[in-house]
């Protein structure tokens, strides 16, 4: 009975003893990895974009016309069915390095090759050219409404239309839609010199697309609509 109560006497303190030791902590963490069961892995924040991106990236610029909204009928008078002078432009936007603009119009509606020769790398070379402008000088930020005809300009702006060194009006037909006509206006890091302007349109047209091609740092499109 002695060796009882002294086995009990010395169990009860020992006891107590491993009651106050606190488990061990769980194995740590990183909440930054640790991801549910099931869940896809997480993935990096995107960048923000939106800069330069080097000498490819080409800035959003503005075009507009006192003429008609973006989108809208061109009045007769910038037309072949009315006086065909060319419409005032406006832009803004440019990038910073400018060194000239060039001006391109023309009919996404007609084409100046028969259908079956049309392949999508063509379709700004395959329509109608209503006017080509380069050389525009980097400081414009327009063009008066009836730009004087010739090849050449005192501001050494140049210029060409499918039939001649002029702007050519609008003049789609009366029967179906009204065509679209589109003015895009392209910001260069550079002077544009091809050899000739004697060359058929066409061949000059090819000419300032060629040349221009690696040097774009902005553009705007404006767009009108017209028939007869």
């Amino acid at each position: 009975m002695t060796r009882t109560l002294l086995a009990f006497a010395l169990l009860v303190p020992l006891a107590g003893v491993a009651a106050q030791v606190p488990p061990p902590p769980p194995p740590p963490t990183n909440p930054t990895t640790a991801q549910q069961p099931g869940t896809p892995p997480a993935q990096p924040a995107p960048g923000r974009g939106g800069g330069r991106g080097g000498r490819g990236a080409v800035q959003v610029m503005t075009l507009t016309t006192a003429g008609w909204p973006d989108g809208g009928p061109i009045p007769a008078k910038y037309t072949q069915a009315g006086e065909e002078v060319s419409p005032p432009l406006s832009w803004s936007g440019a990038p910073e390095g400018t060194a000239s603009f060039v001006l391109i119009v023309h009919d996404l509606d007609a084409m100046t090759n028969p259908a079956s020769d049309y392949a999508a790398p063509l379709r700004d070379t395959n329509d109608v050219l209503h006017w080509l402008v380069w050389n525009i000088p980097p400081t414009a930020t327009g063009l008066p409404e009836g730009v004087p005809q010739g090849p050449q300009q005192p501001d050494g702006m140049r210029q060409i239309s499918q039939s001649g060194p002029y702007y050519r009006g609008p003049a789609a037909p009366a029967t179906g839609p009204a065509h679209h006509y589109v003015f895009e206006l392209y910001a260069l890091d550079t002077m544009i010199t091809i050899p000739t302007t004697d060359a058929a349109p066409a061949d000059v047209r090819a000419a300032v697309k060629a040349a221009m091609a690696t040097h774009i740092r902005g553009k705007a499109t404006l767009v009108g609509l017209y028939k007869r």
